[in-house]
């Protein structure tokens, strides 16, 4: 019985790697057995966006920064898709185990707050990942897009997995029934993604808007994705990783202590 306490027990430095791996094919698994859901869906969604747009405004808007507007807006398609697929893999897998009285298998297993975090956060960059590959897929395939900077697109698509997918780990441990989360999305989540340059420059707005739109880290990451593939943007690109860096990894250690601590979680 002492050895079995021993081998749970956690010291700095260690690091449950099968425990960690477990978890996080468990995420990975989670959207990937639904991926006509999880990574169709937003392929199509996004396709839609873009053939509204260019068909209502598209051919009377013009150029935006000196590209035409489906070549402006199609990064910010792309990186509001990641980040909203991030977001809802860590928020459902936290909020559902609560909901269904499940959580405790994630809990109960020599597992730190740091592993957790982690393996849940694996799971939602993947996701990110993937619908970011399906999508730069078609916008080469169809449009002629590719990227000009692919470390600044790469960096960019996952600092917005890795963001995103911690802001819905603190989410879903803070909500405890479906229509909480459903606040939480409506009135935070896609405010921060429709409100920060995803269908327009923020040079367009009033000084008062463009300051507070640049106190927004999703500016940063679409802004940043967008110099990433098409080589024009609002901002400095170092200045957003600088920026997207340490939103993430605040909300992050807010995520660890969260789980470190049990709030929500342990009755």
């Amino acid at each position: 019985m002492r050895d079995l306490m021993q081998q749970g027990e956690r010291r700095f430095g260690r690091v449950n790697w099968l425990g960690l791996y477990t978890l996080a094919a468990r995420e990975v698994t989670r959207f990937w057995v639904v991926w006509t859901q999880t990574l169709l869906a937003p392929l199509v969604t996004a396709g839609l966006f873009l053939l509204i747009f260019n068909i209502a405004i598209g051919p009377r808007r013009g150029d935006v920064m000196g590209v035409p507007f489906l070549t402006f807006l199609a990064p910010g398609i792309l990186m509001m898709t990641v980040i909203q697929n991030a977001f809802a893999n860590t928020s459902s897998s936290v909020v559902i185990a609560k909901v269904q009285g499940n959580i405790v298998d994630t809990l109960m297993p020599p597992l730190s707050a740091f592993e957790q975090v982690l393996g849940y956060l694996a799971g939602g960059v993947a996701r990110g990942l993937l619908v970011a590959l399906a999508i730069g897929a078609a916008l080469a395939l169809v449009l002629g897009i590719v990227p000009q900077h692919p470390f600044f697109a790469l960096a960019f698509i996952v600092l917005g997995g890795a963001f995103m997918g911690a802001l819905g780990l603190v989410a879903g441990v803070y909500a405890n029934k479906f229509d909480q989360m459903a606040a939480i999305t409506n009135f935070i989540v896609t405010p921060l993604a429709f409100l920060s340059g995803t269908f327009y420059s923020v040079e367009a707005l009033p000084p008062v808007l463009n300051r507070i739109t640049h106190a927004n880290p999703v500016f940063y990451l679409i802004d940043g994705l967008r110099y990433g593939v098409i080589g024009v943007s609002d901002s400095s690109p170092w200045l957003g990783l600088a920026a997207c860096s340490a939103a993430t990894t605040a909300v992050c250690l807010l995520a660890w202590r969260m789980f470190a601590t049990g709030y929500r979680l342990k009755a």
